[in-house]
């Protein structure tokens, strides 16, 4: 009789994650891309980084990657940050894919916080490392009530907490994780991604993964998939932008600029995405 290690294919599992764990992130990523916005729930891994720490997007990019693909990595846009290139020295030293930094020459990009400028490819992957993927948590504790207004699609104590936010503050404050209606059925959290890229989600070219460890949930969003933010109709979407601001490096306007305030209490402005600023300047000269 053929035990489960010999259906592995492999003998005994090697490394930080093996076939078998592989193959239990696949098809709850299967299952995700099939019900584009429900969160699936898998066995999440003990990874060399603890849960809550990007465990679920390194357990999915692990589950994906192979040797021929050239991995980018960035956290908060930037390739050169201290999680980004340990967790890009990680997966290739596991799988001995390429790194790469230039988004459009990556087949799959993981990310935090971010979403690149430059849009992705068909044949580009992206995962997101997600902290908290229940979008109804800020409005209902209960988890068992959580999944009943899932299915049920009965998303209204989420309006109700929007308009009450808007009552008190006179906008919708909320930024990171801002709630989308994925395919007009079931509602995501887009976190950690800011409310800046919310609009790339809608009818991508490109396939989007969303993995969160410590919660043991994996949701997706496939290509040329409608994503809706939710909105008021006298109160339209908005993201973040600061008018008068650009990047001091490139001079752009357009991109997601984090602010850098100088000693003497003036504040410049830089591209988030370290790779499109530094193809901008390049273009520049």
């Amino acid at each position: 009789m053929r035990t489960i290690t010999d259906l592995a294919g492999d003998g005994a599992p090697r490394g930080i994650f093996d076939e078998l764990s592989k193959r239990e992130v696949r098809r709850a990523a299967l299952t995700a891309v099939a019900v584009p916005g429900y969160q699936v729930p898998f066995g999440s891994r003990e990874m060399p980084v603890a849960r809550g720490w990007g465990s679920g997007g390194l357990q999915v990019t692990l589950a994906l990657v192979g040797p021929e693909d050239r991995l980018k990595v960035i956290d908060q846009g930037e390739d050169g940050g201290v999680n980004a290139s340990n967790l890009r020295r990680l997966v290739v030293g596991h799988v001995g894919c390429e790194e790469e930094t230039d988004t459009r020459q990556a087949s799959l990009i993981q990310s935090r916080h971010r979403i690149p400028e430059t849009p992705l490819r068909a044949d580009q992957t992206l995962v997101l490392q997600v902290p908290v993927p229940e979008p109804l948590r800020a409005v209902e504790h209960d988890v068992r009530e959580q999944r009943r207004m899932h299915a049920e699609a009965d998303y209204s104590r989420m309006w109700v907490g929007l308009y009450e936010d808007v009552v008190r503050n006179g906008v919708v404050t909320k930024t990171a994780g801002y709630p989308c209606m994925v395919n007009g059925r079931y509602l995501i959290s887009p976190t950690p991604i800011p409310r800046f890229d919310v609009p790339k989600l809608d009818r991508t070219e490109h396939l989007t993964l969303f993995g969160a460890g410590r919660e043991k949930r994996i949701y997706a969003v496939p290509p040329h998939t409608e994503v809706e933010p939710l909105v008021f109709e006298d109160i339209p979407f908005e993201v973040e932008h600061t008018p008068g601001a650009a990047c001091r490096h490139c001079g752009c306007e357009e991109s997601y600029l984090v602010e850098v305030p100088a000693t003497d209490g003036s504040v410049t402005w830089v591209c988030s995405d370290t790779d499109f600023c530094t193809r901008n300047r390049e273009r520049e000269r």
